[in-house]
């Protein structure tokens, strides 16, 4: 793994897929189960750490980039001040591919003063027809949803984020939603790997124009 320091507060990393291999990671599973990535980056983060003193404390902005041979990925560390995230987010050389990317991230003096933060969960149903009736009663076009099915039930993934819906909408959302099913302890990473996708995105959608009520 090649690390690159740029500035004081971002560092960047360079690891190839033979590298995460040999990690005991397999290529695929980095993307698709939320703990095996963590797991990963952190490993590398603390390699970091030690090698080039790169202090863990604090927000981080994170950017990984897929190339043929393996990851690129730039992490900036965040100072807090007064309640707010202050992101001094690197934009030069190099980095003109990605321009238009980190422009919805940045000011034009190349701060980022707010933390996308963001809101999911997964819900149960004793039956389809209980999430049927959710979606003739809730409108969430706006809101990211897939079913899933898995051991008998059905299981809704709802993911909000903070750019689209206030804290209030979305706890008004979530609040009439689990009145038709259960907050499930499962995750979606489970989901996906071992469960059936049912309707992609915009599920809630879908069961409102298959099904009447």
């Amino acid at each position: 793994m090649e690390i690159e320091r740029v500035n004081d507060t971002t560092i960047k990393f360079f690891i190839t897929y033979k590298d995460i291999e040999a990690r005991g990671f397999e290529r695929d599973e980095i993307w698709y189960n939320r703990e095996r990535g963590e797991e990963l980056f952190y490993e590398m983060m603390h390699e970091a750490s030690n090698r080039d003193d790169f202090e863990l404390d604090g927000p981080l902005w994170i950017q990984v980039h897929a190339l043929d041979k393996g990851l690129e990925i730039i992490v900036t560390r965040g100072q807090v001040s007064d309640g707010n995230v202050k992101l001094e987010i690197p934009v030069g050389e190099g980095t003109e591919e990605h321009k238009d990317k980190l422009s919805e991230l940045v000011d034009d003096e190349g701060y980022a003063n707010t933390e996308v933060e963001v809101l999911e969960i997964v819900i149960g149903f004793q039956d389809l027809e209980d999430a049927i009736m959710l979606s003739h009663t809730v409108s969430a076009e706006e809101v990211k949803n897939t079913l899933y099915h898995f051991q008998g039930r059905y299981y809704l993934y709802v993911y909000f984020d903070n750019e689209t819906h206030s804290e209030d909408e979305q706890d008004n959302i979530l609040s009439r939603m689990l009145e038709f099913g259960y907050e499930s302890e499962l995750s979606v990473h489970r989901l996906q790997e071992y469960g059936k996708t049912v309707m992609a995105d915009h599920a809630l959608s879908e069961l409102k124009d298959t099904f009447s009520l």
